[in-house]
């Protein structure tokens, strides 16, 4: 593995989290998941959005603020590769669709702060389907709290990340499509993926399209 850093990045339902762990098993790497089973505000802001908003995107903020400070204040002596399933700067992006322009503004003053304190992955692989592969995953791994998601508010996430994307070039992002691919179960397609976490790339956004059977050099 040619990184220290890695941040897995996606949709709702894209498999961010699955994708981290396998990661870190491949590459004997450090492994940093988002808590969002321990947030008592999630479940309520699906229930009612403009509530509970600011109480999530607030918590979330602290607790990935707590999460890399206590990760990276201590050096891991067993592995030099560290993956996450999120980007810090996800907080943005949630937080510009999910708050009023007032509570955003406020928000982002705290964000801006600690933002300035974290170290930041050196490169964002960025998994991408198509909404309604979202909504089938989703459904798939049955999150009670998450049946509900509109497929509006899952093209609005969508557009925002990409709109980060370009307004930030000076980062890389490898934007992987899979959509109707089994990356998980099939085996010539998950090697194909693991091909991509060793990879130099430009700055800015690189796209790579998955398939579950084609010959490596499509990859090129």
């Amino acid at each position: 593995m040619i990184y220290k850093f890695i941040g897995i990045e996606g949709n709702i339902g894209a498999g961010k989290t699955t994708l981290a762990n396998l990661l870190s098993e491949e590459f004997n790497g450090q492994l940093i998941l988002e808590a969002f089973e321990d947030n008592p505000y999630l479940p309520k802001f699906y229930e009612n959005n403009s509530k509970y908003a600011l109480q999530v995107e607030i918590s979330f903020l602290i607790e990935r603020y707590q999460q890399l400070t206590q990760i990276f204040s201590e050096p891991n002596i067993f592995s030099n590769f560290t993956v996450s399933d999120y980007m810090l700067q996800k907080c943005l992006l949630f937080a510009k669709v999910n708050l009023s322009k007032q509570e955003y503004k406020l928000y982002k003053h705290f964000f801006d702060q600690i933002n300035k304190k974290l170290p930041k992955p050196e490169i964002i692989f960025y998994l991408h389907a198509e909404t309604d592969q979202l909504i089938r995953n989703i459904k798939k791994r049955g999150r009670e709290y998450e049946q509900n998601i509109s497929r509006i508010y899952l093209n609005r996430l969508e557009r925002m990340y990409f709109e980060f994307f370009k307004q930030n070039p000076e980062q890389k992002y490898v934007i992987i499509d899979v959509n109707n691919v089994d990356w998980i179960s099939n085996v010539f397609a998950y090697k194909q993926l693991l091909k991509l976490f060793d990879r130099e790339y430009q700055k800015g956004m690189n796209f790579v399209r998955l398939e579950q059977e084609a010959l490596e050099d499509s990859l090129l």
